[in-house]
């Protein structure tokens, strides 16, 4: 059968398709530590009983039709509130959209900024940032990031690409890394695109940030921050990614907002009605109603904090015993979101059978099927595949779950020659 162009062309999310590899030997009894999708298994991350109970009373009060197509205003006035006390922003609620999740929200803002042939920058690895340009025509630059920097893009790495381009896409704590730009790094690459901008003629189109922080309330010890509270004259230039999904363990929930200028704003919400991406009515209504009480969502993320932060740092410090033992293995400080860098570094390696390791995905289903551990490589994010890192989320393990499998992967590694 013909299809389009792009839709020949489209390349499906690769982590949504080793995960599936992944329940499919679970599903055969195999036990598989999954550190791959960035998603929460309620059984050990349920959302707060108190968000849960609202939903219900939404639907017992009939909340059941069609929502405003820029989200329900009593949660319009609560991000309002929200973006005012956590972050120091201002904004009001005709700069505020609310749809089903934060992903329709990074597609409009691609498909109400980029015409085809735009150049979009973004660093990788990052998520889905690639995808996101084929489905809008972009010209996508990728900009690739050490671990020198935590691998967050500079100033200095960016500098090169800026000239003429119309998104740069930020996302901070970073997926996949959970690694944050420090206030000196986001301030330098402020000052680069104010600069630019301040270059361009009177009626070309200018550069915007898109600045995706759907992980900002979930960091560990780590201050986040963002481009319009260090550079207040970019307001005009910045498109914020935020909601629910990440920092309540409400992925399913499908409640996220977007706030920037509102006649950006105005254009992602006629995308956006067109496609019906809105978020359910009566979740809409209980997320209005519990988030609007700091105190509640405080207590729960001080709880919720702490649990991810544990497995994060069990992690962390078994690669780190790994690593004294002599192991190629290393990782990066967790920081903050639900993920933790590793090192693996063991391309080129032999295994028992003969078989040799070629590439981080050879790495990884070598350690799914020898070790029950899978991770996700960078190269699922943008890089190439002979990089030696690798994504490790910990929403779907128990800390038990992880403690286990440490004793595994140093057997698996012992193996290979």
């Amino acid at each position: 059968m013909s299809v389009s162009v792009l839709a020949k062309s489209l390349i499906g999310s690769e982590i949504i398709k080793i995960s599936h590899e992944v329940n499919e030997l679970k599903s055969k009894g195999a036990k598989i530590a999954n550190l791959t999708i960035g998603d929460f298994d309620p059984s050990i991350f349920p959302i707060p009983s108190e968000l849960k109970e609202e939903i219900v009373n939404a639907y017992n009060q009939h909340q059941t039709n069609y929502p405003p197509a820029d989200g329900v205003l009593a949660l319009r006035q609560t991000v309002v509130g929200i973006v005012k006390d956590r972050y120091e922003l201002d904004y009001s609620t005709d700069e505020i959209l609310v749809s089903g999740g934060s992903r329709p929200l990074i597609y409009a803002t691609y498909l109400a900024l980029v015409d085809p042939g735009d150049k979009v920058i973004y660093p990788v690895p990052s998520w889905n940032n690639n995808h996101y340009c084929h489905l809008s025509s972009a010209e996508g630059i990728a900009v690739e990031t050490t671990a020198e920097s935590n691998f967050m893009p500079t100033a200095e790495l960016l500098k090169p690409h800026i000239k003429g381009a119309t998104l740069l896409a930020l996302c901070s704590p970073l997926n996949p890394t959970g690694t944050m730009f420090t206030k000196e790094q986001l301030e330098d690459i402020c000052d680069l695109v104010i600069e630019e901008n301040n270059s361009r003629a009177e009626g070309e189109k200018p550069l915007y940030i898109m600045y995706d922080q759907i992980y900002s309330l979930l960091t560990f010890g780590k201050e986040h921050i963002n481009p319009v509270s260090l550079r207040p004259q970019l307001k005009d230039y910045v498109i914020y990614i935020d909601g629910i999904s990440k920092c309540l363990a409400a992925t399913g929930v499908r409640v996220g907002w977007g706030f920037g200028p509102a006649q950006v704003v105005a254009k992602m919400k006629a995308l956006l009605t067109h496609v019906g991406a809105w978020a359910p009515k009566a979740e809409q209504v209980a997320v209005a109603k519990y988030f609007s009480d700091k105190t509640l969502v405080d207590q729960f993320l001080g709880k919720f904090k702490e649990q991810i932060q544990e497995s994060l740092n069990a992690l962390y410090v078994g690669f780190q015993q790994l690593k004294a033992d002599g192991f190629a293995v290393d990782a990066i400080v967790p920081m903050g979101a639900i993920y933790l860098t590793l090192k693996i570094d063991y391309i080129g390696k032999t295994t028992e059978s003969g078989d040799s390791l070629k590439n981080s995905t050879d790495v990884n289903s070598y350690l799914i099927n020898e070790a029950s551990a899978a991770f996700v490589p960078f190269s699922y994010f943008g890089t190439d595949d002979t990089k030696r890192w690798y994504r490790a989320s910990v929403g779907g393990c128990s800390l038990e779950d992880i403690n286990a499998m440490i004793p595994r992967i140093k057997t698996a590694l012992s193996k290979l020659r």
